[in-house]
């Protein structure tokens, strides 16, 4: 089975964020759809290993950024490739609150949506949050990012390397070793052996 299919399917690419108590964070995630419009729900997808997860557990409140073509790679390894445990992710970044009192990125960002989790579906590594949409406003008429775009041209071209070993086809970590574990996840992206590929020298 050629996994690299899923990668047709169109997605796009987004900050998903939080907040309880007095914490805040947000990851990047890709599986986002409106699921009905009447009402106005969408379904999100996130990581459980993500602090961002853990607080829409605890909060039931979910806000997106939709992120845009001219969101520069850097924002992706901020959002994406470290832990909110270690770092404040909105220090440095420009973002407003929604009426939630969640944040939201206004730079490369072409929309915001603000949610209430209505139900939850366990994946196994990811939990689905559905959600009802209590705001969403278009903040640019840049073009959304899809996931085709991020890797044609956002993220950096791997450089040949004299490594053997496994690279991760979505953030670029290397895994340094002959076999690669089956039950392997990338410690930057969280995403499992299934994204990897065979370094060819």
């Amino acid at each position: 089975m050629d996994s690299k299919a899923m990668f047709q399917i169109s997605y796009g690419l987004y900050v998903a964020a939080s907040k309880f108590d007095k914490k805040m964070n947000g990851c990047i995630v890709n599986t986002v759809m409106q699921v009905t419009s009447n009402p106005l729900q969408i379904a999100a997808a996130v990581n459980k290993q993500n602090l961002t997860c853990e607080l829409i557990q605890k909060s039931n409140m979910l806000s997106l950024s939709v992120l845009s073509e001219t969101a520069p790679f850097s924002l992706f390894e901020h959002f994406g490739f470290q832990s909110g445990r270690n770092t404040d992710k909105f220090v440095d970044y420009p973002f407003k609150m929604t009426g939630q009192e969640l944040p939201y990125l206004t730079e490369h960002t072409t929309a915001f949506i603000d949610c209430k989790v209505t139900n939850t579906v366990d994946l196994g590594t990811h939990i689905l949050f559905i959600c009802s949409v209590n705001d969403c406003e278009v903040l640019s008429s840049e073009k959304a990012i899809t996931y085709s775009y991020y890797h044609e041209n956002v993220k950096p071209k791997p450089e040949a390397s004299a490594a053997k070993g496994w690279r991760c086809t979505v953030c670029g970590y290397v895994y340094e070793g002959e076999e690669l574990p089956p039950d392997f996840v990338c410690p930057l992206c969280k995403h499992g052996a299934e994204d990897f590929e065979r370094i060819i020298a």
